[in-house]
């Protein structure tokens, strides 16, 4: 799978929010806090995985389009993956 700059910058920006979340603790920051920010990671971090998923499921249905297979098992591979995820 090929990778676009929105994936990219979508890990950069949780790289920054977890240094960010780092930088808080060793700031002494309230756990309230702490967690709202790590509550804003998980979500970020579920999103990006979200749309990887999303993209790579798009590349490999016109992959399989091409060939002339179904493509439910596809869809039901990706169901899965964003399930186990959780």
């Amino acid at each position: 799978m090929i990778y676009d700059d929105n994936v990219v910058r979508r890990l950069k920006r949780l790289e920054g929010q977890i240094r960010g979340v780092l930088h808080m603790m060793e700031e002494g920051k309230e756990c309230k806090d702490v967690i709202s920010q790590l509550s804003a990671v998980r979500s970020a971090t579920d999103k990006a995985m979200a749309y990887i998923v999303a993209v790579n499921l798009e590349q490999c249905i016109l992959e399989e389009q091409a060939k002339g297979n179904e493509t439910g098992k596809l869809v039901q591979e990706a169901v899965e993956l964003l399930i186990k995820s959780r």
